[in-house]
């Protein structure tokens, strides 16, 4: 018999019984459904971020200090402990382009022209390198020492009109303190620009941490003082041991180039400082904290860790319900058998060989296994847009993972239905012409 022959044949019987074939494939249509969904999520979320990593931030280091045994993502158990003398000194190590602090600000509101809109966080006090020149949708970076502002979307759409470059914004600090700023630019993106404020769309003020932090400092630590200061970590000398500076939650330091070698030897230099009893950050850090330094590409990496330890649990959830969808196509097959006990003695009768009720049959699984996992393909690609859509990310389909689907299909149906199919060519012919 011919496999056009076998694959005509195993249809008409499939079509025969079209809600039972349906609910033998569910499960394998589920199982299938559930990888190719979150590998194409994943892979897409994966594209969007390193995407995000622009040439002039694969060069940057962001650093930290916490305790080693701190578990979460950057700035997880966060220490303020660098001092301004401690930005000046790395910024003139071996293999340093330039360092600077980072610092989040808690407040109470922004105003617009007379309208308040409540916001107790989204004030970031950094380097004017932290807003780099192709995350501007418009305007340019702040200047340190001036009273400036960059604000990302979120912010300038906040108000009943729109916020511009050249407009003024009043921030309400916490404490009751307020400082005017005047708006210089407008990123593209309401994400954030760094690791250190995650990926999540929020309203967001960036401003140089001189004069917002360090020249403020004193009005920080005598009016935010307690609640703010503790809040964000920012007191300044006291008892600290380190003078009346402003201390930095983090740091960020730029190596010389992108290069692998120079962003190293920028770590190396770095950290040497930090560590060594000539900083002020070491009389801070003691023997319970530790001072991490990494690159986005390294802190995205664990992210990565994280989607893949997530697919493996969603791909042993699957393997269970291909399981489950394979039982059934065995079972449905062997029920087939049974009903078509005369047929196969008939087919016998009339000269065909066991190999070619063999074929027929497996070809009716294999059929069944290829049915379910098309798709389960196709609601997985469907379900995989509708989520990068959704959480509007750049869509990555995975080709590779659409075709080993097919082969599992196959596989499958092979597996499933070799024993009914065996079981089929072995019926003896005179009693399956018997059977009622």
């Amino acid at each position: 018999m011919r496999p056009l022959e076998f694959g005509r044949l195993a249809w008409r019987a499939i079509r025969s019984h079209r809600l039972r074939s349906a609910l033998t494939t569910l499960g394998i249509v589920i199982g299938i459904a559930a990888v190719i969904a979150f590998v194409t999520l994943g892979a897409s979320l994966q594209a969007g971020l390193v995407g995000d990593i622009s040439p002039d931030d694969q060069r940057n280091l962001y650093g930290w200090a916490a305790d080693p045994d701190t578990e979460g993502g950057p700035l997880a158990g966060a220490q303020p402990v660098f001092s301004q003398d401690d930005l000046d000194a790395v910024s003139e190590r071996d293999g340093v382009d330039a360092a600077y602090g980072y610092m989040p600000i808690s407040t109470q509101a922004l105003v617009y022209e007379g309208e308040l809109s409540p916001q107790s966080d989204g004030l970031v006090a950094a380097g004017p390198p932290y807003i780099r020149p192709d995350t501007l949708e418009e305007g340019r970076q702040f200047e340190m020492g001036e009273r400036e502002a960059v604000i990302n979307p979120a912010v300038a759409g906040q108000f009943e009109e729109n916020v511009s470059v050249g407009d003024e914004l009043t921030i309400a600090l916490q404490g009751g303190q307020q400082t005017t700023v005047t708006v210089v630019g407008i990123t593209d993106t309401s994400e954030g620009l760094s690791p250190f404020e995650g990926f999540e769309p929020s309203p967001r003020v960036y401003v140089p941490t001189d004069p917002y932090y360090t020249e403020e400092v004193e009005s920080a630590t005598a009016g935010l003082g307690g609640e703010n200061a503790s809040e964000n970590g920012s007191s300044a000398g006291g008892g600290t041991g380190v003078g009346e500076d402003a201390l930095f939650l983090a740091i960020v330091v730029q190596a010389e180039s992108a290069d692998d070698a120079d962003v190293d030897r920028a770590r190396e230099s770095a950290l040497g400082y930090l560590e060594s009893d000539d900083s002020d950050a070491s009389e801070l850090l003691g023997d319970e904290l530790a001072v991490t330094m990494q690159t986005s590409t390294e802190l995205l990496q664990q992210l990565q860790d994280v989607l893949d330890l997530l697919q493996s649990f969603i791909v042993g959830i699957a393997a269970i319900s291909l399981v489950v969808g394979s039982i059934g196509i065995a079972n449905i097959m062997l029920v087939s058998v049974t009903e078509r006990t005369r047929e196969i003695g008939i087919m016998k009768a009339v000269g065909a060989q066991n190999r070619d009720v063999l074929g027929l049959f497996l070809t009716e699984a294999v059929v069944l296994g290829v049915i379910g996992a098309i798709l389960g393909t196709a609601l997985g690609l469907l379900v995989g847009y509708a989520g990068t859509w959704y959480i509007d990310i750049p869509l990555v389909y995975p080709y590779g993972y659409v075709a080993l689907a097919i082969a599992v299909g196959v596989l499958v149906g092979v597996l499933s239905g070799l024993y009914p199919a065996w079981r089929a060519a072995r019926t003896d012919p005179i009693d399956a012409l018997r059977y009622e």
